[in-house]
């Protein structure tokens, strides 16, 4: 009892965190020569940097190619889900399982990398609530990236959001700064409307627009993923809408899931009784701006999904060049008790 009150009282106070733009993190170990010499604060989500004469190749990447941190949302999102160690029936309910995890990243030379020499960098996230209280979301990402155009630049991405346990209202803010420049701050809330929803941002700038076509928040997202990944299913196509770029970008979605894996996990963090016998599936998602009439996508996060939400190793695709992420630490936090 004392563990749920405690879950309960955390998930309120990160929601009130968010509503009062209370966004101080923990650096969670992250190396002092990558982050703090810049004290970078940002959210791949919205990464814009605000000099394009300074930029380099790979931050252009980066910006053209997503934001990122959508699709890290989503990995985020990714992360809790189903009681540990049991296994479900596609009709039972998702239960999102409050943890921390941190993955240490690095550059994918399978990939091919396009001016992108060497990079390194880190996730580190909290991930607390349930469907009664609402998802609270803390997560960071640095990324320091060396190219051929001179000296290494750092990307910090900090990004807070609370989605209702319904999944009718999304509340997020990022902040962003590339090597020392800060780039805009996106604040806002969306919320169901009708068929549809409205955005309201209060940063950059103050402005309202509603969209008349659905879409699911990240929570409400993964949910369906894990859904279709115990029905059997091997695609699903979602909507989302995460906050990425300015707050204004829809996103197409597929998410492509392979096999249940029958193997015992490998990665360390992993290899605990609570994961043994809970199902775990591949899983790759494609993200395309809606309105953009393309069809390669802006970029993709393949992992593997366990049932409990958990994401093993994961890879970050955003076209020039790629991150593979291995998980480093996990920590599954006290989980109240909620009937929905």
């Amino acid at each position: 009892m004392a563990d749920a009150r405690r879950s309960r009282k955390r998930a309120r106070h990160a929601r009130q965190a968010v509503a009062r733009a209370d966004f101080a993190l923990p650096d969670a170990g992250l190396p002092a020569t990558i982050w703090r010499p810049q004290c970078l604060v940002c959210a791949i989500a919205a990464l814009h940097l605000n000099s394009m004469h300074h930029q380099t190749k790979a931050a252009r990447a980066m910006k053209k190619n997503g934001p990122g941190f959508a699709g890290i949302l989503a990995v985020a999102a990714a992360m809790a889900t189903g009681p540990a160690g049991a296994q479900s029936p596609s009709a039972e309910r998702v239960v999102l399982v409050p943890h921390r995890a941190v993955y240490d990243l690095v550059l994918d030379d399978a990939k091919g990398a396009k001016n992108v020499e060497a990079a390194k960098g880190r996730i580190a996230f909290d991930f607390t609530g349930d469907a009664c209280e609402g998802y609270a979301l803390s997560f960071r990402q640095v990324t320091q990236l060396q190219t051929g155009e001179g000296g290494p630049r750092v990307i910090d991405a900090r990004t807070t959001s609370f989605e209702a346990g319904d999944g009718a209202s999304y509340r997020f803010r990022t902040e962003s700064t590339a090597s020392g420049a800060p780039t805009e701050t996106v604040d806002g809330t969306a919320s169901k409307a009708g068929e549809g929803y409205e955005v309201k941002l209060s940063a950059p700038k103050a402005e309202t627009h509603r969209e008349a076509a659905g879409a699911l928040f990240p929570n409400a997202q993964m949910k369906a993923v894990i859904q279709a990944a115990r029905a059997g299913q091997n695609t699903l196509n979602v909507r989302l809408y995460d906050g990425a770029n300015g707050g204004k970008d829809v996103y197409e979605t597929l998410s492509v899931i392979g096999k249940r894996i029958e193997t015992k996990p490998t990665e360390a963090p992993l290899q605990k009784p609570e994961f043994e016998k809970l199902a775990r599936w591949p899983v790759t998602m494609s993200y395309f701006k809606v309105g953009s009439g393309e069809t390669t996508p802006s970029y993709s996060i393949s992992f593997e999904l366990y049932e409990n939400g958990v994401t093993g190793a994961v890879r970050l695709d955003y076209g020039g060049f790629a991150l593979r992420g291995t998980l480093t630490r996990l920590d599954l936090l006290p989980r109240a008790e909620c009937a929905k």
